[in-house]
């Protein structure tokens, strides 16, 4: 189980520097990066795939020129594994960037979705206006609390928090937004102990867990059972079923911190230093 997060806002990379990071990465992926124009989307999806690389490279110990990584049709990665994920029944992970984060998190056998939103306040209309488009997307339960939470910096942080969290379980299960959102409803004490009820049902099968990263970030963690998994997901799965007693102690292992990684971390020993000439 794994937890890393770039502060890509103290990356300021000359071209050079850019161009040796992405030739860490496979063509395929490459294209992925230089299709972005402005620097900051390129920065983010580039540092999104090192992060990628570098954490199966250490958690499997598989070398880099080996890692292959594919994409469902919802656009969720997934490692290509055979037999070198034995140790690890259903190791998967996920990636998320907004502002100035980009994170990733791993589990060995629960789904795992992890989701980053930086609280920008809104500039040409009121919060209010801002947030009625995305109404829809929660259950009267939250709304009311979204709406209620105070002072309009209030109901934004809020809405932000549980648009965090749902953000996070649609990526665990690798269905993108297409899931009914307000059938997803999320209750907590204080932000802490946060539980789901699903189309009307509680749910013992998904933990969460929201933090702040600073400059006004937040961060998501949802760990839940693999038989929750989308179905182009599943198929990426090694297994969907596990005994109750080995998926309850998956499910409650200890969530760990996020630990900070710069780029330069993300690059692999093997791969030479760039040689600048003057």
């Amino acid at each position: 189980m794994e937890r890393w997060v770039v502060d890509i806002s103290e990356w300021d990379p000359s071209p050079q520097d850019l161009s040796f990071a992405l030739s860490v990465l496979p063509p395929s992926e490459q294209s992925s990066v230089t299709r972005y124009v402005r620097l900051e989307d390129r920065k983010r999806a580039l540092v999104s795939r090192l992060l990628q690389y570098a954490l199966v490279h250490q958690v499997l110990a598989i070398p880099y020129d080996q890692i292959v990584i594919n994409r469902t049709l919802e656009g969720k990665p997934y490692l290509e594994c055979d037999e070198v994920c034995v140790d690890f029944p259903n190791f998967n992970f996920n990636v998320s960037h907004h502002g100035d984060y980009v994170a990733i998190a791993s589990e060995p056998l629960c789904l795992v979705g992890v989701d980053i939103v930086s609280i920008v306040i809104p500039q040409d209309e009121t919060v209010i206006e801002f947030l009625q488009s995305f109404s829809s997307y929660f259950s009267s339960f939250e709304w009311h609390n979204i709406c209620t939470a105070g002072t309009n910096d209030d109901v934004l942080f809020e809405f932000y928090r549980y648009w965090c969290l749902k953000e996070a379980f649609v990526k665990a299960i690798g269905s993108g937004l297409a899931y009914d959102l307000d059938k997803v409803e999320f209750h907590h004490s204080c932000w802490a102990n946060i539980s789901v009820n699903i189309e009307g049902k509680a749910t013992r099968e998904w933990r969460f867990w929201l933090l702040e990263l600073g400059k006004n970030h937040l961060v998501s963690i949802a760990r839940g059972h693999p038989r929750s998994a989308s179905g182009s997901y599943m198929r990426t799965l090694r297994r969907s079923e596990f005994d109750e007693k080995e998926y309850h102690a998956a499910l409650h292992l200890p969530n760990v911190g996020f630990v900070s990684r710069t780029v330069e971390q993300l690059i692999p020993v093997s791969h030479k230093a760039p040689v600048h000439h003057t």
